[in-house]
């Protein structure tokens, strides 16, 4: 039986960066707090917390003073900044820089509206209730539209102009659907734009996870189940290999699993650290030994 770890997955550039910022921070023996879980890994975050890294959520955020808070990479919205100067916390900004640039792009848009005689709509393409997307739509005083799906686009009023985005870590395809959808509504006078805002990084996992999926008789899709990418990933690893199992750590390992198999590949979303996909190979070695 071969086992074989795909290089291509792994912690994406700005998860790598929060994570390194918080064990920095807590090498030097600081009390560091993270304002909601720092990746969308169980593992991960376990592992953090035992260095002393404390996980909490806006509604404890706002109760503290005096104290140091990281953002992690999803980005936050203006409102979390505000409390955190009116509460004299220090913030440790690991926000992704593609996340940041987002933000920025979407409020300056908003900001412009106010100059356009149309009713104007800034729809973005992502997941209700997503730590990015909550950033994104403060950044339009909470005015702008979430849509999930494709489909849901046939919801929005094609007499009004609108401006589209996209969380940085959904299926191009599925955006490229929207856009037609979108361009082939529109209303005559109104204005349609989309601009294309999905992390390369994460979007050339794609074809890379469909290409490696199909190499082997057996994929073992390793990620947290709150993983928004992981869950577009593991789809894209089921339409081109059935034999797929999601799966959050090697205790979900099923030996029956590999009755019969002759290779093995191990991959998974951008919130996957390497190590716990290694834990996962030495688990089917023990396995099969």
């Amino acid at each position: 039986m071969t086992i074989e770890i795909d290089n291509g997955s792994g912690f994406c550039f700005g998860v790598t960066t929060a994570i390194q910022k918080a064990e920095e921070t807590l090498a030097n023996g600081e009390k560091l707090y993270c304002l909601g879980d720092i990746v969308h890994n169980g593992m991960e975050c376990d592992r953090l917390k035992d260095m002393g890294l404390i996980t909490i959520d806006h509604e404890e955020f706002a109760r503290l003073h005096d104290v140091t808070v990281l953002l992690r990479a999803h980005g936050e919205p203006p409102t979390t900044y505000e409390l955190a100067r009116n509460n004299n916390i220090t913030i440790i900004d690991a926000t992704c820089p593609v996340v940041l640039a987002l933000q920025k792009r979407i409020k300056k848009k908003y900001d412009a509206t106010d100059n356009e005689e149309r009713p104007t709509d800034i729809v973005i393409f992502g997941k209700n209730g997503h730590a990015e997307v909550l950033g994104l739509v403060g950044q339009t005083n909470g005015e702008a539209i979430v849509i999930e799906h494709a489909e849901d686009a046939e919801k929005l009023d094609f007499s009004h102009n609108i401006y589209l985005y996209s969380q940085t870590t959904k299926s191009l395809d599925e955006f490229h659907r929207i856009i037609d959808y979108c361009q082939q509504h529109i209303e005559e006078g109104a204005t349609f734009q989309s601009f294309d805002t999905i992390c390369r990084q994460v979007a050339n996992r794609m074809p890379n996870i469909c290409e490696f999926a199909t190499k082997h008789d057996l994929i073992l899709f390793v990620c947290g189940r709150k993983s928004s990418n992981g869950k577009v990933l593991f789809n894209a690893c089921m339409e081109k290999n059935a034999n797929s199992h999601l799966i959050e750590g090697p205790g979900e390992i099923q030996p029956e699993w590999l009755e019969g198999i002759k290779s093995i590949g191990i991959c998974g979303a951008t919130s996957t650290p390497k190590w716990l996909m290694e834990q996962c190979r030495n688990k089917i070695e023990s396995i099969i030994s």
